[in-house]
């Protein structure tokens, strides 16, 4: 059985023990989260949500809080000058396990939502 679940902006196809990389969650290594947001839950009869499925949840459990690697971003801002600037970002991201995959009792768990 797998799920997609949205955070961050984006859309991740998981399913449980996967390990994925995420934009930075407001969450502790060890600490068990849980994502409210599930589009859609796969297998022998998949469900569909309008936009999310009501009542499904995805636990996963904080593994670390890392950075990306460097994006380099060179400017060269106006011709016949020479004006060049170089700049750089790292984006923090969270390091997550997945655990499990609830259709229906994500509502009744007292695990910590984002």
């Amino acid at each position: 059985m797998f799920a997609v679940i949205k955070t961050g902006g984006k859309q991740y196809r998981v399913r449980s023990g996967d390990v994925l990389r995420v934009e930075k969650l407001n969450a502790e290594p060890g600490e068990v989260i849980q994502f409210n947001d599930v589009l859609m839950i796969g297998g022998n009869k998949p469900t569909f949500g309008k936009p999310s499925i009501k009542g499904a949840g995805v636990h996963a459990e904080v593994i670390d809080q890392v950075k990306n690697k460097k994006i380099i971003h060179f400017v060269r801002r106006r011709r016949k000058h020479s004006s060049k600037r170089t700049k750089g970002h790292r984006q923090n991201l969270t390091v997550i396990r997945i655990t499990d995959i609830l259709k229906k009792v994500a509502n009744n768990t007292k695990v910590k939502s984002v």
